[in-house]
Order: structure tokens, then sequence, then C-alpha cells
């Protein structure tokens, strides 16, 4: 979840997240949803709302930590890895 260069932002150049996100769709054996809430369209990544994204993923990675990430309700037994502080 998320693909920007920092928290709450749509700046993409350099962002670490979406060199990972990248990496994750060119080696998943599975679908994988992709998204940016601060971007409504990409060239590369078909983007998807973030909590329609949570519902039907069966893991979650948290990339980048806006705000939005934050103050959602998440669902306990989901498989989570949260590497920016999301679930703080």
């Amino acid at each position: 979840m998320g693909l920007a260069f920092k928290p709450d932002i749509d700046d993409l150049r350099e962002s670490p997240a979406k060199y990972i996100t990248s990496r994750i769709i060119s080696e998943a054996r599975a679908q994988v949803f992709v998204v940016e809430p601060n971007i409504k369209i990409h060239k590369t990544f078909n983007l998807i709302n973030y909590k329609v994204a949570y519902q039907k993923a069966d893991i979650v990675v948290w990339l980048v930590r806006h705000r939005e990430f934050i103050s959602y309700q998440q669902t306990h037994g989901k498989e989570e890895y949260d590497f920016c502080g999301v679930h703080k």
C-alpha cells in the first residue's frame, strides 16, 4: 500500500516503494493490488482504492505511511507487513 516517495504526497520520483511494488508484481504468482491514494491514474500500475484492495487482499504490505492508511480500521486476521509504521 502506497507508492509515493514520502507520506501524503503524489511524488513517485526515486520512490523505494515504487521499486518494491514493481519487484513484487514481477515475481508474484498471485494477483497484486496496487494502491496510491494521492494519484488517480498511473501509466505503469493499475491503481485500486485502498479500502477495496484491503478487503480483497490476503496479504497486505504497507510501504508508505499515508494518513488514510493510519486512520483506516483494519480487519484482524490479515497477514500484514508494515514497513513504514502504519500500525505504530
